[in-house]
């Protein structure tokens, strides 16, 4: 058993701890698995009756299908970019009751995310006829990954008089404490992607959205730097959105250049300077352009929104990492942003750090972290549990409604 900071997506501060056990990154993976840890995982009864519930149990079989009839590495590439693009049109979708399927709850992320890995993992094993190097397979698994993800389909409207807002989410995590879970930051961006959104000053806004894999490794590879650079020039608004605490919303105030070493989905942990191109001109900090005065003052839903401005610093001239309820001093080196030092602080510290360097510095941006979505009572054990239940699809519901009416509040000011 080793202490770790909290498991909350970005939750971790210096001064709350638990006991969690991290399994070793082989102890999900079958014997003839030639998958990844997070993919092994796809064969537990949860992910199987979520798929099931959810009508994406198909997905994967006539992906491999298809696959299997695929003569060249270019019918390959067509094969992988219109099967991730339709899984993610899918998944949306089903979201805003278009085309639903199964007797899950229509908000619910978890198909989208357990039908990705049937498809990775698909590819991941597939022995086509013609060769096929590594380096091929790794840029069609990219191809995989980004496509049914919307990372690369997001599409602004042209035109003046229309505001264009982009909003990120993520994968559920900490999975081995408990496959059933949810990330309500997903599912949010499933509902809202490609919807109109009426701001209290009377304009229409657009709002496009993209989900990110909870796994360090695709963050040191640029994965959100690569998604958000051509789209951050066109916005008029952003916000990086994930799991927090329990019971209440927060503006993160600052983001700090830190990696706490939380394990990922991977199992896999990194505890390090946020590794950044040009990193000898990389602050230790950076700071949200929400309009978060106005969005704390609002009312936007049941759950109370807080400013928050605690951060974990070392004082310059110090060794000794301390709180600071007040935000960074000048000089200090980061430990803990205001959403901890996982990933949700992460994505925050990439996107308002590439922000400032395109010299985007008045473009209103920064984090939004959810309350942790909970099952209801008398389910709260994974190993009996039900994989969903009337409290927590209510829980689910009111999270995405208040991060929609917060967005609306932000692309107001």
């Amino acid at each position: 058993m080793s202490r770790i900071r909290h498991a909350s997506l970005g939750l971790a501060l210096i001064t709350a701890t638990l006991v969690v056990a991290t399994p070793p990154a082989s102890a999900d993976a079958d014997a003839g698995c030639s998958c990844t840890v997070e993919e092994a995982r796809l064969d537990r009864a949860a992910p199987q009756e979520i798929l099931r519930r959810g009508g994406f149990d198909s997905v994967a079989p006539e992906f491999a299908r298809t696959l299997a009839g695929a003569g060249s590495y270019r019918e390959a590439e067509r094969t992988v970019l219109r099967h991730g693009e339709r899984l993610w049109r899918d998944a949306v979708d089903r979201a805003q009751g278009r085309r639903v399927r199964g007797d899950l709850s229509r908000d619910d992320d978890r198909p989208l995310y357990w039908a990705r890995l049937g498809l990775t993992r698909e590819l991941r094993s597939w022995k086509p006829e013609f060769a096929l190097s590594d380096e091929g397979r790794a840029r069609l698994l990219d191809r995989l990954e980004r496509s049914s993800r919307g990372q690369d389909s997001i599409r602004f409207p042209a035109g003046k008089g229309v505001k264009r807002i982009l909003m990120t989410g993520f994968d559920p995590f900490t999975l081995d404490r408990d496959v059933r879970i949810s990330n309500p930051s997903g599912a949010t961006a499933l509902a809202l992607d490609g919807t109109w959104i009426r701001t209290a000053d009377g304009s229409l806004a657009r709002v496009e959205t993209a989900v990110f894999p909870v796994r360090w490794k695709d963050f040191a590879e640029g994965t959100v730097e690569r998604t958000l650079r051509d789209q951050l020039p066109k916005a008029d608004l952003f916000t990086t959105v994930s799991q927090g605490r329990v019971g209440r919303i927060d503006i993160e105030r600052f983001n700090g250049a830190w990696r706490g070493g939380f394990p990922d989905n991977e199992n896999l942990s990194r505890t390090e300077t946020v590794p950044v191109a040009d990193p000898a001109t990389q602050p230790q900090w950076t700071a949200t352009t929400l309009p978060y005065a106005s969005i704390v003052a609002a009312s936007t839903g049941r759950f109370p929104v807080y400013d928050n401005t605690a951060v974990a610093e070392i004082p310059a001239g110090s060794s000794t990492p301390v709180a600071r309820p007040d935000g960074p001093t000048q000089g200090s080196t980061a430990r803990s942003g205001g959403g901890g030092d996982y990933l949700s602080n992460e994505i925050a510290y990439r996107a308002t750090l590439l922000r400032d360097r395109l010299g985007l510095s008045d473009l209103p941006g920064g984090h939004v972290h959810t309350p942790v979505l909970q099952f209801g009572a008398g389910n709260t054990d994974p190993t009996t549990g039900a994989v969903t239940d009337p409290e927590f699809v209510r829980n689910r519901l009111d999270i995405i409604a208040q991060v929609r009416t917060i967005i609306a509040v932000a692309a107001s000011r």
